[in-house]
């Protein structure tokens, strides 16, 4: 079992013995949920979607996985679907703005379309089918996947379709995007959503990118979707292109090839993105090691004390983090663990480098984030250091206004609600915000 990176997990529990699995699981149910609440095993995030319209009869139903433990699912959304009204087709910047232009199906990659999906994820675009953001394109779910793919206007998810061909669930990568266009009520019974790739072997939860209320968000959902998930049919966008291909830059082996990891020769293709389940606490393959070394030849050295090996470790976490800040991401898009886009930078050469340490630039080595100590410290009746060490860093994050003094050694309620206001400003609900800080918590409030 494979434990999720945005679970909060104690630093051994990649144990497999029965009493070790039986305790994660019987631990996984939120101390604060009421009588209804579900357990881990079934809690998700919500997903990056966009509205759309059913295209008409004949379509295959994507079958509806049965639920699992995904990889990176940090709690479960506050209700199963979107509301997510759209807009019709128009052009860049609304009906009143400039005609668009340009090709009708404009060039792109799957790096880049990630790349501009999470440009609104970093930015939280508010949702509004009436307003259009800075780049002309409208702040709805349709908007967003025409941003993405970089369409020269304003699609709805009635059109959306045209631009793309019908695939199967076995073909979804990156940038690809599942469809559900309601022709009962097409303006505000639709959606659609980008592809971000798969979060567990089995195919079951997939990283997705979304416009939905009340922002822009990548998370984590069970295919096809939360609700009608029968419906939703995957596409990829016509206009796809190859990744380029830097010369002398070692590529993945693909998965008849095996071997060590070494170039496979110039012009090799990457390896499909092997999904964020092959990273993070207990992960132990060949990914690591290539993404480890990929990532010490790209200035992160120094944070090896030895290896890379095939074990995750922090100092993988730490030098993926790095690479990630250089090329000047922050926030949930530098968190340390290896996504679509960062691979695909490391696995063709591209993106920038890490900066020197000491030379103040992005993607410098941040301060150490001390030990965790525990949650035996952070519980009713403790009183000890590390509670004050996490009421100042609270406070200094911007998550002190609970305290009316301190704070102090001796854990209190105002401890507990600083620990979860900062946990759900991480896009954490259910038992991953209940305002205990477990080591992934830890981990972001002193990074």
């Amino acid at each position: 079992m494979v434990a999720p990176v945005f679970e909060e997990f104690d630093p051994a529990s990649d144990c497999e013995c029965p009493g070790c699995v039986g305790l994660r699981r019987a631990t996984a149910v939120s101390p604060a949920a009421g009588a209804g609440a579900r357990p881990a095993a079934h809690r998700t995030v919500v997903v990056a979607a966009a509205a759309s319209a059913l295209l008409g009869g004949g379509h295959a139903v994507p079958a509806l996985a049965a639920p699992q433990q995904a990889p990176d699912r940090p709690g479960a959304p506050a209700d199963d679907g979107p509301e997510t009204p759209q807009g019709a087709k128009s052009p860049l910047h609304g009906p009143g703005g400039k005609p668009a232009g340009g090709a009708l199906l404009p060039a792109t990659t799957r790096t880049e379309i990630i790349a501009r999906a999470q440009k609104w994820v970093a930015a939280k675009v508010p949702y509004s089918m009436s307003a259009y953001w800075s780049d002309g394109y409208r702040q709805d779910c349709s908007g967003y996947v025409s941003m993405a793919w970089n369409l020269p206007g304003n699609e709805w998810t009635g059109s959306l379709h045209t631009y793309a061909t019908r695939i199967t669930k076995e073909e979804l990568q990156p940038g690809d995007m599942l469809l559900f266009h309601n022709t009962a009520d097409p303006t505000n019974g639709s959606h659609v959503v980008l592809f971000g790739g798969w979060t567990d072997s089995t195919h079951g939860y997939y990283t997705v990118y979304e416009q939905t209320r009340p922002t822009t968000r990548r998370i984590a959902t069970p295919y096809a979707y939360w609700t009608n998930s029968g419906k939703y049919v995957p596409y990829r966008y016509k206009g796809l292109t190859a990744e380029p291909t830097a010369p002398g830059v070692p590529q993945v082996p693909g998965k008849e090839g095996g071997g060590d990891g070494a170039n496979p020769g110039p012009g090799a293709a990457a390896a499909p993105y092997p999904g964020r389940a092959a990273f993070g606490p207990g992960a132990d393959n060949k990914n690591v090691t290539l993404v480890g070394r990929l990532l010490v030849e790209r200035g992160a050295k120094r944070f090896y004390a030895s290896g890379p090996g095939p074990r995750w470790s922090d100092a993988d976490r730490r030098a993926t983090q790095a690479f990630q800040r250089a090329q000047g991401w922050s926030g949930a898009g530098a968190d340390g663990l290896p996504g679509p886009l960062t691979w695909s930078l490391l696995t063709t050469g591209r993106g920038k480098d890490i900066a020197p340490a000491g030379s103040g630039a992005v993607g410098a080595p941040a301060p150490a984030v001390p030990a965790y100590p525990g949650r035996a410290a952070f519980r009713p009746g403790a009183d000890n250091a590390h509670v004050t060490r996490l009421g100042r860093q609270l406070v200094k994050k911007g998550f002190g206004k609970h305290y009316t003094q301190g704070p102090g050694p001796r854990w209190g309620e105002a401890d507990r609600r600083g620990v979860e206001a900062f946990q759900r400003a991480q896009g954490w609900r259910g038992g991953a915000a209940d305002g205990y800080p477990g080591p992934e918590t830890w981990r972001r409030l002193f990074s």
